[in-house]
């Protein structure tokens, strides 16, 4: 019931990726293991703060990526980042919000992960063909 889902949308909103891990793991991990699998060359990447480590810094850093992501609290050393570019950060929520329409979703009615994959994969297919 705590699943969550990460997702990789594009500079429209249209998802690209996605995938299910239990509540309990973090957000971090499984975005290093998205992000690496893209070529980030020369491109901005939004994200949020829980997605402020060293490691996916690194991996912006290493295939010439801009991080626009805001650092955490904690961090010592608190990166620059640009606000205006930050905002666009909104079109991850709208598809978010888009997946909250169905209540098949919303509700978690499919017990299994891999329903309940499959049917994120539909709902991201009609979102890509609206």
């Amino acid at each position: 019931m705590t699943t969550k889902i990460h997702a990789v949308v594009d500079a429209l909103g249209n998802p690209l990726k996605f995938e299910l891990t239990p509540g309990q793991a973090h957000d971090s991990v499984k975005g290093y293991e998205m992000l690496s699998q893209f070529d980030l060359s020369n491109r901005e990447v939004l994200a949020d703060r829980a997605y402020d480590t060293d490691a996916i810094r690194t991996l912006l850093r290493e295939q010439n990526a801009v991080a626009v992501i805001p650092s955490k609290k904690n961090r010592r050393v608190q990166h620059v980042y640009d606000r205006t570019v930050y905002k666009e950060r909104h079109l991850v929520e709208c598809f978010f919000n888009k997946m909250k329409n169905y209540r098949r979703l919303a509700t978690r009615y499919d017990k299994t992960a891999s329903m309940f994959k499959a049917f994120l994969a539909l709902i991201s297919i009609r979102i890509w063909l609206k």
